[in-house]
Formats: C-alpha cells, structure tokens, sequence
C-alpha cells in the first residue's frame, strides 16, 4: 500500500514540476530505479537519537557520505535533507554543520539526512579556473545528490512522504533553490545566505569588474553555454512549496538588497528576514528557521533549552572568505 502512495505522490510531483521547462529539467535526470547502496559505517546513540554514519550511491559516481539521525519509535515522522555551507577555513564545511540542530528536531519527530558536498568529500581538488567545467559537474553532482537523498528518506517505512524539508546554507541555499523547481516531493525550503539568481548577480559591479578582468567574450560564451543552471529559473517555481529566506547585514556581496532582488523572484508563499550577523548568521536565525519546519512539517515544538545549548556556527576570519 505504502508503494503505491509513493508512486501517486511521484507522479503528482512530475505534473507540477511542469511548471519548469522540461528542457530546463532534462539536465537533472537520473535513474531513480538505480540501487541506492546504502553502507553502514558507524552509530552513535544520544539519548533516544541514534546517528548511523552511512554513504549512498550518487548518480554521478562515487559515494555520498551522510549522517542519518533517527528518532525513537515508529513513526511516521517528518524528515529534513540539510545542506551544509561551502565557507573556506569552517571546521564545519562539512555534514556536521547541522549536526546538533538535526538531533534537536529529532525529539519532535524528524529523520534527518546531512551530506558531504563534492567538496568535502575525500580527494577533491578545486578547480582554479572560475569558468572551468569542473564546477559545473559539482553543481549538478550536488543536486542530483540530494535527490537521492530524498529517494533513501522516502524509501523508509517511518518516513511521511508529505513532510519532506530541505535547508540549505550558501552554497547548498543554492542547491535548494534548484531543487525548488526540479523536484516537487519537498513541501518546504529553508535557504539561508545563498546566490538565488545569476541574472541578479550579473548586473553587480563585482560581476561586471570579473567580466572585464576574464574577458567579456569568455564569460559571456560561458553564461550563456550555462544559461540552464541559473537558479533563478527554478526557485521561481517552488509553489505550492513554501520558502524561507533568512539573509545577514554584514554582507560585502549578499547585501540586504541584492536579497529583496532574489525575494521577488521566488514564487508565493514565501517570507525573508534579516538577521544583525555575519554569513555564518546567528541563534536567532537558528530559533526561526526551527520555528518555520515546526510549522510547515507540523511538529511538536522542541524544548527550548535545547535549541539555545547548539553552539553557534563561527565565521572564520576574513583572509578564509569565498
């Protein structure tokens, strides 16, 4: 019974992502059918939490690793895909950004699933040539990725399927707001000081000042050979998922207004605040995006005392910026 439920709500998430141009969404195809793989490396038990260190096939080749934080019982629980931040120098550009916040929310009944990026993962060497074709395999990687993760959580009988999240940090806001448009199963997205639209990007002096120091011929063959991975195209689509962007002001590039910029193309319903941080953003961002999942996922509210104990995410000094 439990397969045929899924079956309907995959091909219900099919129509709507209609709503994207099927070209668009042609980029990010994969084999759904493929066996996930999944590998078992460790569990830690905290409290009634329990934390498998385990990896899964990608799409792409290779092996995602991940957490997967498990609550106590059977179900069926709300399930969360967390998406850490690229920041050069954080101990945490890694799955363990959101480690402590997953097991908070455990308590109220959610299986959470934190990945390594490419970019954390063993072995990755990064590409010096901004316009080489290595970021854009990690980008789509990235995405392709999740998906599926979202395919392990709703493989699991205690999972429902109808309260699958996604919350993203800079570069994996990014991926969210692909994955807004291409993959309807998710009804909600927190993304948290992210790039959400190249188009807004490019009209900005530091774009146009990296466009005359590449050359303004090389840059603009690249956008447009790449004009499909402009997340703009998509997180304009994320209805009838809700979004919640959360920005800093003490941004040199994510300014508050470059943010309002990205607020007007993401589809309704949708809210944006901004919080008196840096972009590694605060306690209080942390409160209110608890407080959003709480809500969309309709969870029970986790203690407090709880939610105030996570330790806040450190902004490394300037010299580690991306």
């Amino acid at each position: 019974m439990r397969r045929v439920a899924v079956a309907l709500f995959l091909f219900a998430s099919t129509l709507f992502a209609q709503n994207v141009d099927a070209a668009l969404l042609h980029h990010f195809d994969y084999d759904q059918k493929a066996p996930l793989d999944v590998r078992n490396a460790g569990v830690e038990q905290r409290g009634d939490v329990t934390i498998y260190d385990i990896s899964y096939a990608s799409p792409k080749g290779g092996r995602v690793p991940a957490y997967l934080v498990v609550p106590k019982g059977k179900g069926p629980f709300a399930a969360v895909i967390w998406g850490h931040w690229y920041q050069d120098g954080s101990p945490f550009l890694n799955r363990k950004e959101f480690l402590d916040e997953a097991v908070v929310l455990a308590a109220s009944g959610v299986v959470s699933l934190l990945t390594d990026g490419p970019i954390a993962r063993p072995g990755f060497v990064r590409d010096p040539d901004p316009l080489g074709e290595a970021q854009i395999n990690d980008r789509v990687q990235q995405i392709l990725d999740m998906r599926r993760g979202a395919d392990l959580l709703l493989a699991r009988g205690d999972v429902d399927p109808k309260r699958l999240a996604y919350v993203g940090h800079s570069y994996n806001a990014a991926t969210g707001a692909f994955l807004a448009g291409i993959d309807r199963r998710f009804k909600a997205f927190v993304l948290m000081a992210g790039n959400l639209s190249d188009e807004v990007d490019m009209k900005s002096k530091d774009w146009q000042e990296f466009r005359k120091q590449v050359g303004p011929e090389k840059v603009d063959a690249f956008v447009a050979k790449y004009a499909w991975l402009d997340q703009g195209n998509y997180v304009a689509h994320a209805a009838p998922a809700s979004v919640f962007l959360q920005y800093a002001t003490k941004e040199d590039f994510l300014t508050p207004e470059r943010a309002r910029e990205y607020f007007a193309i993401v589809s309704e319903p949708k809210d944006l605040k901004f919080y008196e941080a840096p972009h590694a953003l605060n306690a209080e961002a942390r409160r209110d995006r608890i407080a959003f999942l709480v809500k969309e996922l309709n969870l029970k509210p986790p203690d407090p005392a709880a939610i105030a104990r996570i330790p806040e995410l450190v902004q490394p000094p300037p010299e580690h910026k991306n």
